[in-house]
Order: C-alpha cells, then sequence, then structure tokens
C-alpha cells in the first residue's frame, strides 16, 4: 500500500507541474500577443516624398596640359538618392554612388522643405547631404566628413525625382561614343624625319574602342550564341554584358561602365548588387559573355580630344 500511494503521489505531482507549465505558456502567449497588439506604429508622414532622386552630382578635378599648368574641370556623374520613410524626427534612405550604397537617416524641415542626411561615417567617402525640395527635383550641396580622404570635399547635386523601371529594350543611343577613355594604353612610337633621316621616340595613349556590335546585341531580349559573339573584341563583351546590368540599375564601380551608361536618358543607378533581378535568359547570357571576355582582345586606336 505504501508503495501505490508513493506512485500516486508522484503522478499527482507530475501532473499539477505539467499544468503550471501549460498555464505559464498560456500566459507568455498571452503576453506576447498583448505586447503585439498594444506596440506603437510610428506614424510617417510625406509619403508623396518617397523614391528615386537621381541627376548630376558635381564636383571639380584638376587636369594638366602639356606644360604642366594646372586647371579645373567640373566633373559630373550621376547621384541617386532614395528616400524610403519620413516620420516625425527622422528620414531614412540611402545614397547610391559610384557603386556605393550607403544608408542615411535625417530630418526634414517641413515649413523650409529641406533635408539634412547623415551618411553613417564609418566609410571613408560618407558626408552630409543638406538640400532644399522644390516639386520633384532636389538641389544643394554634400560634405565630406573625413576633408583628408577624398579629392572633393564638397559637391553640388541636381537630382530629379524619377520611377525606376526595368525595361529590356533599353539600349546605348547609336550616337554614344564607343571609346574607352579612362584606360590608356601607353605605347612607344618612332617617328623618322624625312629630310635629316633621325629617328625620335614618343609614347603616345591609345585607347579601346568598341564597335557598332553594342548597339545591335540586346542580351536582355535574345539568347546568344557563340556565333553571335566569337568575332566581338573585349569591350563590345563588357559593354554588351553591362547593359543587362545597366537595365535592372545596378550601380557601377568601375568608370568604364559608368561612362557608358550614365549619360543615357534611362539609366538610373538603384542599387549595387541586382544579381537576383535577373531573368534565367539574361544570367545564360552573362555566363557566356564572360568565357569570352576572359580571351576576348580589344583593339586600341589613338584619339584627339
Amino acid at each position: 500500500m505504501k508503495i501505490l500511494n508513493l506512485a500516486l503521489i508522484s503522478l499527482l505531482a507530475v501532473t499539477i507541474m505539467s499544468c503550471k507549465k501549460e498555464a505559464e505558456k498560456s500566459n507568455t502567449s498571452k503576453d506576447s500577443l498583448s505586447v503585439k497588439k498594444d506596440s506603437v506604429v510610428v506614424p510617417e508622414f510625406h509619403k508623396e516624398l518617397y523614391g528615386i532622386y537621381t541627376g548630376d552630382f558635381i564636383g571639380n578635378e584638376s587636369v594638366y596640359d602639356n606644360e604642366g599648368n594646372e586647371y579645373t574641370n567640373l566633373l559630373i556623374k550621376k547621384l541617386s538618392l532614395k528616400i524610403n520613410r519620413i516620420t516625425k524626427d527622422s528620414v531614412y534612405g540611402q545614397s547610391i554612388f559610384n557603386g556605393n550604397q550607403r544608408p542615411f537617416r535625417g530630418v526634414f524641415n517641413e515649413s523650409s522643405q529641406s533635408f539634412i542626411l547623415d551618411e553613417p561615417g564609418n566609410d571613408k567617402t560618407d558626408g552630409r547631404f543638406e538640400v532644399q525640395l522644390k516639386a520633384d527635383s532636389i538641389t544643394g550641396k554634400w560634405t565630406a566628413y573625413n576633408k583628408a580622404a577624398v579629392k572633393n570635399t564638397t559637391k553640388k547635386l541636381k537630382l530629379l525625382k524619377k520611377d525606376f523601371v526595368y525595361n529590356p529594350n533599353f539600349m546605348l543611343d547609336p550616337d554614344s561614343d564607343i571609346v574607352d577613355w579612362t584606360n590608356p594604353k601607353v605605347v612607344q612610337e618612332k617617328y623618322t624625319d624625312e629630310e635629316t633621316g633621325e629617328t625620335t621616340s614618343y609614347t603616345q595613349d591609345k585607347y579601346r574602342q568598341a564597335t557598332d556590335a553594342i548597339f545591335k546585341l540586346n542580351a536582355s531580349k535574345k539568347k546568344l550564341t557563340e556565333k553571335d559573339i566569337k568575332n566581338l573584341r573585349k569591350l563590345d563583351l563588357e559593354i554588351i554584358k553591362n547593359s543587362v546590368f545597366a537595365r535592372h540599375g545596378y550601380s557601377f564601380k568601375k568608370a568604364t561602365y559608368r561612362n557608358f551608361f550614365e549619360y543615357t536618358d534611362w539609366y538610373i543607378p538603384v542599387s549595387n548588387n541586382v544579381d537576383n533581378d535577373l531573368s534565367p535568359m539574361e544570367k545564360e547570357n552573362v555566363a557566356l559573355l564572360n568565357r569570352f571576355i576572359k580571351y576576348a582582345e580589344d583593339k586600341y586606336d589613338s584619339f584627339g580630344r
């Protein structure tokens, strides 16, 4: 009987503990539901301002003539600001420039229709945007935090609000420049004077040149074959490939590709990674182009600028 009583007592104790745990679980679940139900949703304002503002990011560059004299030229590149969220106290978004996508946080002054937007500061290229909103345009300036790390510590910007739309039909304009001015090849040449017979050596910059194939082959619309691309120059292949990424709004790190696409009216940099946005056919074409790029050669020539 004692053994039976002990067994009954043990069973009762286990049952009580089990019920207690279930009750605790139930209370915890109720508490978590209450928290979700009672959590404060921060209201958002000015949703009509959300979107992408893209356009000119204007700085200065130093250039030198043949005699070593220094001149200052305007350097215009493309910048995008994405405004994702505006609350009473904060503005959240991203800046996209030269393949670098940086978050920012700032404030919106409703009375002056102006933004102050601060990038994090943990990258040497970070800075502050102080800009004015007027209708669908943003103008103002950007100032670098680390003035020793960048060439242009202050830049102006003129941006226009645009809707990004992927369009597989987007192509480079047939009137576009087809020379890669960013990667000259220094070549040693010789000149022989016909009268004196003296030969002198000199160096000359030669540049990669594409062909008209870049205006005809569209890797977003047609499944490319080896026959289509086997005789193309390396620069042709690179442009045809990167046209795919440009259509998806990829922000290029390399100046070569930026210079081809930033002067079109359709290119809007929106992300530094668009790999998941490519269609299956585009991915296959990019893989094929990469194979040929590896072994292709370039055509260099000399051009006056």
